[in-house]
């Protein structure tokens, strides 16, 4: 059995789930998450606690157990927190801005690139640092979606780290050409 599939969730106060044959229904403070089951897959939801079981041991039913698992904890833990990632850019001259919906980078291209956000996500940049993307979200694929699309247009290098990362990244640095005995 999954290790994770197996544990039950935690309705917290405030949250309502409920089950339409086979979709599940999130909705808190936050806003409102739904997603489709598998066909493999049963939801029990009974006294403020959900739990998920398979109907076979088949190796698709046993991955869709603890995916289906987290994909709920996930719903419910985005409609009553909601989740977050912050992207800092890294690099002189780099610049980013907010105008209107969209992002606008400055990142050494021959043009601006503008980057718009995906339904039911907020990006904004960080008031006290200018270089740092906050994009904030209920759902959590939606929120790491988004701030892998902003990471993918310039990644850091690995030499002066120059480029978007996220902010609890940790870029391993190479060293550089060094002028040796043999240069003349």
């Amino acid at each position: 059995m999954s290790r994770i599939g197996r544990l039950p969730i935690t309705i917290p106060a405030g949250v309502t789930v409920t089950q339409d044959n086979d979709v599940i229904t999130v909705k808190g403070v936050k806003g409102e998450l739904t997603f489709k089951l598998h066909a493999g897959i049963k939801v029990n939801i009974v006294d403020g606690q959900i739990t998920v079981e398979r109907f076979s041991d088949d190796n698709f039913n046993k991955a869709m157990h603890g995916m289906v698992r987290a994909m709920i904890a996930n719903m419910i833990e985005g409609v009553s927190k909601g989740f977050e990632k912050k992207l800092e850019v890294v690099g002189v001259g780099f610049k980013v801005q907010k105008s209107g919906e969209k992002l606008e980078f400055g990142l050494g291209f021959s043009h601006p690139v503008k980057v718009s956000s995906i339904e039911g996500i907020k990006m904004e940049i960080d008031p006290e640092n200018k270089m740092v993307i906050v994009i904030s979200g209920i759902d959590k694929q939606k929120v790491g979606e988004q701030a892998a699309r902003i990471r993918a247009i310039k990644k850091p290098e690995p030499y002066k780290g120059k480029g978007i990362k996220y902010i609890d990244e940790r870029i391993h640095r190479k060293a550089g050409k060094t002028a040796g005995a043999g240069a003349k």
